[in-house]
C-alpha cells in the first residue's frame, strides 16, 4: 500500500530523513518541482521512512481501509510547520527532530533549498526555558527551516565571525544573508522580531 506524506507538517526538504533511509528509492527529491515525490511502485512497505521521520509526517498504509484513515486524519489536520517550532532561542532542544549535529551542517543548511535558520549554541550559552522566547513566535508567518545545532570548536564561529552565542544564522541557497547575535529574553521579543524582519 501507498506511502502518505501529511505536507501540512512536513519541511519538504531534500535532506528528508525518510529519503535517506529509504531502501528501495521509492521516496526521493525532485529537483525541478523542488519537492519530495512518492513513486508507491517501488515501496515495499518496510515502514523505515516512517520511524526516520522525526515529526510522525510519513505514513505507510499496509491496508486500504488503513490509507483511507489515514488520508482523512491527513486531511483533517489543521496543523502548519510552525506549530512544530516548540523549542525557545537560546533555551535547551525540546524537540529532536530540529537539533543536528556539525556533520550534518552542510547537508542540513548549506544545501536546503529553503530559507534555513539555524540556531548555534554551547552548553555554556543555554538560558533558562521560562524566559527564552518560542521559535514559534519568531518564525510564525515564514516559510522557513529551522534547526538547532551545538558547536565544539570555534571553526564556524570563525568562518562566520560569530561574536556572541547563541545566535541565528540565516541562509538561503547556501549563503548566510544575516544574522542575530546573543541572547534575547522574552522581554526583548519585539526587538529581535524587527532584527529577523530586516534579514528576511
Amino acid at each position: 500500500m501507498p506511502v502518505l506524506i501529511n505536507f501540512k507538517i512536513c519541511d519538504n526538504a531534500k535532506e528528508c530523513n525518510g529519503i535517506q533511509v529509504c531502501p528501495t528509492g521509492a521516496l526521493s527529491w525532485n529537483e525541478t518541482k523542488k519537492t519530495i515525490i512518492i513513486d508507491n511502485t517501488k515501496c515495499i512497505s518496510c515502514g523505515s521512512c516512517e520511524k526516520a521521520c522525526m515529526v510522525d509526517a510519513i505514513r505507510v498504509a499496509k491496508t486500504k481501509k488503513e490509507y483511507d484513515k489515514i488520508k482523512k486524519e491527513m486531511d483533517k489536520d489543521p496543523r502548519k510547520v510552525s506549530d512544530l517550532f516548540i523549542d525557545r532561542y537560546g533555551a535547551q532542544p525540546v524537540h529532536p527532530a530540529f537539533l543536528i549535529s556539525e556533520d550534518k551542517f552542510n547537508l542540513e543548511v548549506l544545501e536546503s533549498t529553503k530559507l534555513t535558520v539555524v540556531e548555534v549554541f554551547k552548553n555554556e550559552s543555554i538560558m533558562c526555558l521560562l524566559y527564552s522566547i518560542p521559535i514559534k513566535d519568531l518564525f510564525d508567518n515564514f516559510d522557513i527551516k529551522y534547526r538547532k545545532m551545538e558547536i565544539e570548536d570555534d571553526a564556524l564561529l570563525d568562518k562566520y565571525k560569530i561574536k556572541k552565542l547563541p545566535v541565528l544564522l540565516f541562509f538561503r541557497a547556501g549563503k548566510l544573508i544575516g544574522k542575530v547575535e546573543g541572547y534575547y529574553d522574552d522581554s526583548k521579543e519585539k526587538e529581535i522580531k524587527k532584527k529577523i524582519d530586516k534579514i528576511i
